[in-house]
């Protein structure tokens, strides 16, 4: 009896045991308030003796990585939605004397073994440029990031992201943690030495996945810093490992970590957590070098200096550029001649994908991060107001707008400019109008280039916090996206100035048969001056035709004498064999007249021409016998006849409305 109570105790203890193994083999939640006796891997990483996990010190170029030990079964191939969350305690501290770190990360991963070698400093110690954006990688990252990448496309130094296989955010936002008692965000330091505190929250149902940020001493915000849409169960596998790494420059440091694969992660107790290091304890992470290691350091760096002398002086007039003081403030809007040397393969012949009379744009890929991009390289003079036209191309950059081609940045360099601006892999609109090669536009995708390149240019006249003046629309200067979308480019003439005020540009520019007839005799260019390069690019586009050519009428005249024998639709471009909507083309051509009309001020504004494109108002009735139309050949017009028409222009919302002929026959 006493045998068989003896196996049946030792049944129970041993089934147990096996079912507590079996547990922490798939752990769905844990929880570490300091990480003395975690069960963590390791790499370039490690944890003091009171339990304060050091990811990475003030050596340069460092990576430190650490995962929990098991990988979590997240099961996306079930029914069951996927959904975690997890918190952590987390430092940054600078170090006197160093320069500072580039940031913590926390991030799921398929394995704690990285495909390639990873690279320090900007990739945070988790991607490199041969896998960098490869859908293979299966990577999700919270990112602490405390330096600004323009090649991935930062929005600041100091800023929170979520990235998906890639250095590039899907969503991001400036650090800063939502003050219940203010109703107010509130911007945190995020390398400030002090510990922070972030919430990682992923709802499967709803696709979203929450981000927050907060002081330690602080409960958890209402709102969070991100809420971002994304379907984790495309990216993540079944099995994926969770854990943090940083690089290079600072002590990063994770002071506590709860994570729970099924519900909401334990809260961390924040009195149980291991203390920093007081200021000027270097014992954990200095390590004192022998006499033999600064002899060989020493004869190394002399030995380096020798060759490298050399090398230096060679290189430095094949990348020599000039830089000024008063161009530090731009930062990173100024492009190293360097890189663009390397994106462009040395300015090869081959990768030249236009010509103009400011020079050639090339092709090229930015050094680290794959960003295709365009270079332009113009000449110019500079001891007549560079400063001031630097200024404005960087101001310009600060644009953003779905129908402007991206201006990124500029390089100088001995007697040259160098703008960078995003590549369109379609090219320009007059290549494809006119290039031998060229594929036919339809009607739909033309009408819809003119009214992308109608909304840049009201973005430009009205709705940034300067009026900017392109002052060279033609298609040429439109670009088109994988989508054969009209965007707006080439800002290299653009001028900006304060609203209100009146624009200072008297230097006669931009392209013949696009100019407006009082650009010619003053020189001074106008939002309207830019309403009649727009009039022009639409009946270009309408017409397929340029707007003067040798020996033919011009595109205006033709037009006109089109409508004057009664059938204004002859005048579109015959590769569209008629197949159009009427409406449509009517309107863009009788448009495209008034805008190009040689009076400003009868030409309407960017905001009108959006109205009858968008058909949130009626083009007026115009005959093409009216005195309107006279006045292109009739130079000495009435006033009061274009005065009319403009307050026509004004009030031609109504469906009311009259003919143009008849307000003109009774204004007399």
């Amino acid at each position: 009896m006493a045998a068989a109570l003896r196996s049946f105790y030792f049944c129970i203890v041993f089934s147990a045991y096996c079912f507590s193994f079996a547990l922490a083999e798939d752990d769905s939640q844990f929880i570490y308030n300091g990480f003395a006796k975690a069960e963590l891997q390791l790499f370039g990483a490690f944890v003091h003796d009171n339990g304060l996990l050091q990811l990475t010190n003030t050596s340069m170029q460092y990576i430190g990585h650490a995962f929990y030990r098991f990988p979590i079964k997240f099961n996306t191939s079930s029914s069951q939605s996927l959904s975690f969350s997890t918190n952590f305690v987390f430092a940054m501290v600078p170090r006197s004397g160093y320069y500072g770190g580039h940031g913590i990360a926390f991030f799921i991963s398929p394995s704690t073994k990285f495909s390639g070698t990873v690279t320090a400093g900007s990739y945070l110690g988790r991607f490199n440029i041969s896998n960098h954006g490869l859908p293979t990688n299966h990577i999700l990252v919270a990112e602490l990031d405390t330096v600004e990448h323009t090649e991935f496309q930062d929005i600041d130094e100091d800023h929170v992201g979520i990235d998906v296989n890639s250095q590039i955010s899907v969503d991001s936002a400036p650090s800063a943690y939502f003050s219940d008692e203010d109703k107010k965000n509130k911007s945190l330091a995020l390398e400030s030495g002090n510990p922070l505190k972030m919430w990682i929250e992923y709802n499967g149902e709803e696709k979203l996945l929450n981000v927050t940020l907060a002081p330690i001493g602080i409960p958890k915000p209402s709102r969070p810093l991100l809420a971002t849409s994304i379907d984790l169960s495309q990216i993540l596998l079944d099995s994926m490992y969770v854990g943090f790494s940083a690089a290079t420059g600072s002590d990063h440091y994770i002071l506590g970590w709860s994570f729970n694969k099924t519900g909401q992660a334990q809260n961390l107790n924040i009195k149980d957590l291991p203390s920093l290091p007081k200021p000027g304890d270097n014992t954990k992470h200095s390590v004192k070098p022998s006499l033999p290691f600064i002899v060989l350091i020493v004869a190394a760096v002399v030995v380096l200096t020798t060759i490298g002398g050399a090398v230096y002086v060679v290189r430095k007039k094949k990348y020599e550029e000039i830089y000024e003081d008063w161009e530090r403030e731009y930062g990173p809007q100024r492009f190293s001649y360097k890189s663009l040397y390397k994106a462009t393969g040395g300015f090869k012949d081959t990768e030249i994908i236009g010509k103009g009379g400011f020079g050639k744009v090339y092709k090229g890929v930015l050094p680290n991060s794959n960003l295709q991009i365009a270079v332009k390289r113009i000449s110019h003079d500079s001891k007549q107001g560079l400063k001031e036209f630097v200024a404005e191309i960087v101001s310009i950059g600060r644009l953003r707008h779905r129908n402007l081609v991206q201006l990124r940045g500029y390089c100088r360099r001995k007697g040259e400019l160098l703008l960078v601006y995003d590549y369109m892999p379609n090219g320009s609109l007059d290549k494809i109008l006119y290039g031998s090669m060229r594929p036919n536009l339809n009607w739909f995708q033309r009408i819809r280039i003119v009214r992308g390149v109608a909304c840049g240019l009201l973005y430009l006249h009205e709705e940034w916090e300067q009026v900017v003046l392109h002052r060279d629309i033609k298609p040429a200067n439109v670009l088109l996206d994988a989508d054969l979308n009209g965007k707006l480019g080439d800002f290299g003439l653009a001028r900006l100035y304060d609203r209100g005020s009146n624009p200072q540009t008297t230097n006669l520019v931009g392209t013949i048969g696009y100019l407006a007839p009082e650009l010619l005799k003053t020189g001074k260019a106008t939002t309207s001056s830019d309403v009649f390069s727009f009039g022009a690019f639409m009946l270009e586009v309408a017409c397929g035709r340029r707007p003067m050519e040798p020996g033919e009428i011009d595109l205006v005249d033709r037009v006109i004498e089109c409508w004057k024998k009664g059938s204004i639709l002859d005048a579109g471009d015959p590769r569209l064999e008629g197949i159009f909507a009427e409406e449509q083309m009517e309107l863009i051509l009788k448009l495209g007249l008034v805008c190009s009309h040689p009076n400003p001020a009868i030409r309407p504004s960017m905001r009108q021409v959006m109205q009858y494109l968008d058909g949130d108002a009626k083009f007026p009735d115009i005959s093409p016998d009216s005195n309107v139309i006279g006045a292109f050949t009739e130079t000495n017009e009435a006033s009061n006849t274009m005065a009319t028409f403009s307050s026509l222009f004004e009030s031609s919302s109504s469906h009311t409305m009259s003919t143009i002929d008849s307000i003109i026959i009774s204004g007399r």
